[in-house]
């Protein structure tokens, strides 16, 4: 049985877009190198023929992963989270107490975690630990690095 992972409707749009991609782009790409490979003659000494096919069969197992997990998704309704304490979703800005650093943070679920752009994992170590906190609150989180302790300055939608 697939696991239900859960979006936003952006993180959803995502992976269609990359499911329609695949199916309507890279497949037939993929098609017409075997087709042409075939055309050069002996199948058993053909290296382009064998590469193709092999592309095809990676190609395919991509896309009967995505499709399991397009239909998997669940959508995450933000009109009713309260931004009172955090949840997946809100935008918090937390301060580390030892040294003072504000950093601001969007939790989001697992598989639309990316740093660079400041989203977060409910699953990481962070995101955990913030999960439920509201302002003020101080959340002691154990990372890989150590104990550290965040204060909860804001939390918005």
């Amino acid at each position: 049985m697939s696991k239900i992972n859960y979006y936003t409707l952006e993180g959803l749009q995502s992976l269609k877009d990359e499911l329609h991609e695949l199916k309507t782009v890279q497949r037939p790409s993929i098609s017409a190198q075997i087709a042409e490979a075939r055309d050069k003659g002996d199948l058993s000494e053909n290296a382009e023929y064998d590469a193709a096919k092999e592309a095809q069969g990676i190609l395919e197992m991509k896309i009967s992963k995505l499709e399991d997990i397009v239909a998997n998704a669940r959508l995450i309704d933000d009109s009713s989270i309260d931004s009172s304490k955090v949840y997946i979703l809100s935008n918090v800005k937390i301060k580390n107490v030892s040294n003072g650093m504000e950093i601001e943070y969007k939790l989001v679920a697992e598989n639309e975690a990316d740093l660079k752009a400041k989203k977060i994992s409910v699953e990481s170590p962070i995101g955990k630990g913030l999960l439920g906190k509201s302002v003020g609150d101080i959340a002691e989180i154990t990372t890989p690095g150590g104990s550290m302790k965040f204060e909860i300055c804001e939390i918005s939608r």
